[in-house]
């Protein structure tokens, strides 16, 4: 575990995770830097579409619709994995996910338990977040920030926790990847990180107001508050309020539970599932309830919120309760509705209300960009992913010009298969490990990744193709492998 103080790192090597410190850095204080707070909100499973201000007309989410009036939404935000645990490390490490060996999600089986019927077996992964990793809670804590974690953790169990990796307080955090215990989403939880409300306490509203309590707790020292939702994940649970509000509204619809079809599964194309809306609402209300605590005790302008998802919506397994379109498909998949994501940040007096950016970010930049916002120098040799993004928040349109990637040799549980991808220049090459094949979209002209480009632009196959060999080289990306089980004859395990 990472615990030594800024001012004594030097020449320090980490062997597990490829991070070197070397020289002496010392980190602004947070009360030489204004005292700048952190919120930072991760949704498990929102698609980008799942928000009025990206485009719904089903789901109403009003208060992070003012949270992006308030501030910025970016358009092409991505996720780094298109399944939750990788992208989580990710965004606490500021690392892409082949470096912290978390690229599928935990609990998932490991190539020697693997019985689906598939071409490949799927890449061996860590089941938890190695110690040695640095998290932006560490960092943030040895700086003088008082640190808290609020809903799913879903990086190790015990000796793995939150509390082990840089949070002074874990409200709900578990090995587990959904609120399988007790009655769920609503109180008695049945879980040993988060006591038992009353009878019927809705989660998405627990959690809020034990962040509102910490941060009521800390309005006078700098403090970092992580709320990674457990919703909208399975189950599908909602308020029965919510769901009837929304039966309502779907009933006034004249089509709804529109399907389409995406080789081996169907996709859902029509936002109207009222049980999911009522979860959308409600997690929506969440974010509204900690803005507004923030408003009152008039921390706003001291705090830097950034609220975002793990990966694209559910839209092709385990009751397809939403849709990505127009992007194609959704979780699981290398595809626009797997990996995009919703990304806005507020900042007020430094990122300028009413912002609307098309840079392409990925979830490792929300590290370094955090550093920077809060003044907390990171040693010049540690080998970050992500880069700093608090100039592109603060309204410079001066690109970034670098390519994002991704690997995902696994098969997940909606259909997708293994496969890697790189985007640049709005160019987005993708490679399928099954078949050895690729495909090309432009997505400037073809969001939903209808046509594929690979015949007409060879010599941009084979650049970004290079490029992507490349990276997956230097990162040591592990490949999926020849299942030597596999019978053709029989169903895939992919349907």
């Amino acid at each position: 575990m990472f615990r030594l103080a800024i001012s004594l790192w030097s020449a320090v090597w980490l062997p597990l995770t490829g991070i070197v410190f070397s020289g002496t850095t010392t980190a602004i204080s947070a009360a030489e830097n204004g005292r700048t707070n952190v919120v930072l909100f991760l949704v498990d499973d929102l698609g980008q579409r799942d928000l009025s201000c990206y485009g719904s007309s089903f789901y109403e989410t009003p208060n992070i619709d003012r949270l992006a009036a308030d501030g910025i939404r970016l358009t092409n935000a991505y996720a780094a994995c298109p399944v939750c645990s990788p992208t989580r490390a990710s965004l606490l490490t500021g690392r892409y996910p082949q470096r912290t060996r978390i690229t599928d999600y935990i609990g998932a089986p490991q190539p020697e338990k693997w019985k689906r019927n598939t071409k490949h077996l799927p890449a061996a992964y860590s089941e938890h977040l190695a110690l040695e990793e640095v998290t932006i809670a560490e960092m943030l804590r040895t700086a003088g920030y008082a640190t808290f974690f609020a809903g799913k953790w879903h990086l190790g169990g015990e000796g793995f926790s939150p509390e082990d990796q840089g949070f002074d307080i874990n409200k709900g955090g578990l090995a587990a990847g959904g609120p399988y215990g007790g009655k769920k989403y609503f109180s008695p939880y049945g879980n040993p990180k988060l006591s038992d409300g009353l009878d019927g306490e809705h989660l998405p509203d627990r959690l809020a107001t034990e962040a509102n309590a910490f941060i009521s707790d800390h309005r006078d020292a700098p403090f970092f508050v992580y709320f990674p939702f457990y919703s909208v994940h399975t189950p599908l649970m909602s308020r029965p309020d919510l769901q009837k509000k929304y039966e309502a509204k779907r009933s006034r619809r004249i089509a709804f539970d529109v399907f389409g079809g995406e080789f081996p599964r169907r996709v859902r194309v029509s936002q109207d599932h009222a049980i999911y809306a009522g979860m959308v609402e409600a997690m929506d209300q969440a974010v509204g309830k900690v803005l507004k605590n923030l408003d009152e005790l008039k921390l706003s302008a001291k705090t830097l919120v950034i609220f975002t998802s793990d990966n694209g919506g559910l839209s092709t397994s385990e009751g397809s309760p939403t849709s990505n379109a127009p992007l194609r498909a959704g979780k699981g998949w290398m595809y626009e509705g797997g990996i995009r994501t919703a990304a806005i940040a507020r900042w007020p007096g430094v990122i300028p209300a009413g912002q609307i950016s098309d840079e392409p970010i990925i979830s490792a930049d929300y590290f370094p960009t955090i550093l920077e916002a809060t003044g907390v120098a990171a040693p010049d040799t540690v080998r970050l992913d992500g880069v700093s993004l608090l100039a592109t928040l603060k309204g410079d349109n001066t690109r970034l010009n670098r390519p994002l990637f991704w690997h995902y040799p696994h098969y997940g549980n909606q259909g997708g298969a293994p496969g890697a991808a790189i985007l640049e220049n709005g160019w987005k090459l993708i490679e399928w490990f099954d078949e050895g094949r690729v495909e090309l979209f432009c997505l400037a002209e073809d969001p939903g990744e209808s046509s594929n480009k690979t015949d007409s632009e060879p010599d941009r196959v084979n650049d970004l193709r290079q490029k992507l060999h490349a990276w997956q080289a230097e990162v040591g990306a592990r490949p999926s492998t020849l299942n030597p089980a596999y019978n053709p004859a029989l169903p895939s395990g992919r349907e």
